[in-house]
């Protein structure tokens, strides 16, 4: 049976099959370095419209799909779709669906107004990717999360998830990009939530204003470790980060951030087991 540290990485964003960005290049380079570091390693993005399927060869996985997924009372189909990236050596999963992901945008539609179903989309995403991975028959040591779209993960893990005894011992790392985005998450982000047995205790931050900050604390609060990826994030953030004493990576650089979160991914794992000895 392999020994090897198993990492999952969940991300909005990967390249190539999006144009670069910070997040997308930085999943993609990580993803590769953590690989080639000796661990093994998973990763799941949407497959937006944007995604071109025919040059990146993306092929459904017929064993996956097929699976449904009740969302605010509404039954959603599951497809799951797999492309490789050849340089790097190493596969990315995509969660589809057609009235989620369809559309030729990530979060705001071609005049910039910001998606109405975004909070129903990131939660098809991440209950999603969860399922798919115990489907898989995979369990993970780490789940590493990037963008502001995965945000609610961590609190899922702790509520939705929290009988799963896949999941019974796997850590949740955050990471915190300059990855804002402006005015608040939908109106009935509540009820969503709710209907998938998120309480009220849960959702104390997002009560107060459902925004970027508040989504943000709401990750960070039910997370097991947060590595910052930029040095220009929200004061705001980074002092609720230093107040909750949170194990925390910061920013040096990116070659070197990619080591140290190899490092970090050990010292987590470590952690919880001397504290079970």
């Amino acid at each position: 049976m392999s020994t090897k540290k198993r990492i999952l990485y969940i991300s909005q964003e990967v390249t190539p099959f999006l144009k670069a960005s910070e997040i997308s290049s930085n999943v993609k380079n990580l993803a590769q370095k953590t690989q080639e570091s000796g661990k093994e390693i998973r990763v799941f993005m949407p497959r937006y419209g944007l995604v071109n399927e025919r040059r990146n060869q993306l092929h459904e996985v017929i064993r996956l799909s097929g699976m449904n997924m009740i969302i605010n009372d509404v039954d959603h189909p599951l497809i799951i779709k797999v492309a490789s990236i050849p340089s790097a050596k190493m596969q990315v999963y995509f969660i589809d669906n057609p009235e989620f992901f369809k559309r030729k945008f990530i979060a705001k539609d071609e005049k910039g107004k910001t998606f109405d179903d975004n909070v129903q989309r990131a939660v098809f995403f991440i209950r999603g990717t969860l399922e798919t991975v115990k489907k898989l028959g995979w369990i993970p040591d780490v789940i590493h999360c990037h963008g502001w779209m995965t945000s609610f993960l961590p609190m899922y893990l702790k509520t939705h998830f929290k009988d799963e005894p896949h999941y019974a011992n796997t850590k949740i790392i955050s990471s915190i990009y300059e990855d804002k985005f402006a005015g608040t998450l939908d109106k009935n982000t509540e009820d969503i939530l709710k209907f998938d047995g998120v309480t009220d205790e849960h959702l104390s931050h997002l009560k107060e204003k459902a925004d970027y900050i508040n989504l943000t604390k709401t990750a960070i609060d039910y997370s097991d470790g947060i590595v910052l990826f930029s040095d220009d994030i929200e004061t705001e953030i980074t002092d609720y980060v230093s107040k909750t004493k949170i194990d925390t990576l910061k920013f040096v650089n990116s070659e070197q951030h990619h080591e140290d979160c190899a490092k970090f991914y050990d010292e987590i794992i470590e952690k919880d087991a001397k504290l079970a000895e």
